[in-house]
């Protein structure tokens, strides 16, 4: 397993987080002189002007600090960085109480399944389009291990799919749902796995990043690999040690990536270091997320900070 001395600097964050208090099912009227209704004022008042965030690493991090610049509506707002837990956490006690937050957000995520969410307007385009998840692989992996190779170059599945193991793990733990979602599926492990030969116990490693999508991607993954006879080792880190580790050759393949936008300037960096076997899925997406009883749909809808 390699072992950077400052892999740890991407730790996560304490857990502590600054929760909103008031709720936004006041009968209040709130409106202006010229008829419109003041919500999103109150919304961003309410929720103190503050976005509620996950760990300080991430790529959608970099991406809502880039929002705080580039929208001047946002003057003021601050991105509360803490953990993907404790950002569930707060936005399940939110929806409990029908209060409003606004979270850093992303799918496939099974907080889409398990609450009615939606994504505000981007207008300015800082979290980009629709993404891809990709599999980088370090220089030299198809000579060395062709079998793993192929199997990662082939791996592909839906969001759904994806989904569908994150769920099952609110149950059990991972290798758990990952296995129960091989077993449901192995006509597709069939496809992945076609015209590949067993191998006696060579070891590999997969680095990720510790949030569930990457968890259940990597999960099934090892499972496969394993049925041909790998030795896969798991490694979870900042997404910048993901990059870091591929290029140098430490860690042997990622499915972790996401781009163009939320990984994408680790991958710039490095591009020329590891290599790109494409999208292993398709249809994911960053941005900030609320409720949907929350009457905003945009983020210019939200008000500076006095």
């Amino acid at each position: 397993m390699f072992d950077f001395k400052w892999k740890k600097l991407g730790a996560i964050a304490g857990l502590s987080l600054a929760l909103v208090t008031a709720g936004c099912g006041q009968e209040d009227d709130n409106s202006g002189e010229d008829g419109q209704s003041d919500t999103s004022a109150n919304v961003s008042q309410e929720v103190e002007h503050t976005i509620t965030g996950i760990e300080p690493g991430a790529g959608i991090t970099q991406a809502t600090d880039k929002a705080l610049e580039k929208y001047e509506n946002l003057a003021g707002w601050e991105q509360e960085k803490s953990s993907t837990a404790a950002m569930l956490t707060a936005l399940g006690d939110a929806i409990e109480n029908e209060e409003p937050i606004v979270v850093a957000g992303w799918s496939p995520h099974y907080m889409f399944a398990k609450w009615d969410l939606k994504y505000l307007e981007d207008p300015n385009g800082v979290y980009g389009d629709v993404e891809n998840i990709a599999t980088i692989a370090r220089q030299g992996l198809k000579e060395d291990m062709p079998e793993a190779y192929t199997i990662l170059d082939n791996f592909h599945w839906e969001p759904e799919d994806m989904e569908s193991v994150m769920l099952a793990a609110q149950d059990m733990d991972f290798a758990k749902a990952a296995q129960q979602w091989v077993d449901e599926n192995q006509d597709m492990v069939d496809e992945w796995t076609e015209g590949v030969e067993p191998v006696d116990g060579t070891s590999i490693e997969l680095a990720l990043t510790p949030w569930d999508t990457e968890r259940s991607s990597a999960n099934v993954a090892k499972i496969v690999l394993e049925q041909q006879g790998y030795d896969v080792s798991l490694t979870p880190v900042d997404p910048s040690v993901v990059f870091e580790a591929i290029a140098a050759g430490d860690a042997d393949a990622s499915l972790a990536p996401w781009m163009p936008a939320t990984h994408g300037d680790f991958y710039a960096k490095y591009e020329d270091k590891f290599e790109d076997l494409g999208e292993n899925s398709t249809g994911a997406k960053i941005g900030l997320v609320v409720p949907s009883y929350m009457d905003i749909d945009s983020i210019e809808e939200l008000e500076p900070a006095e």
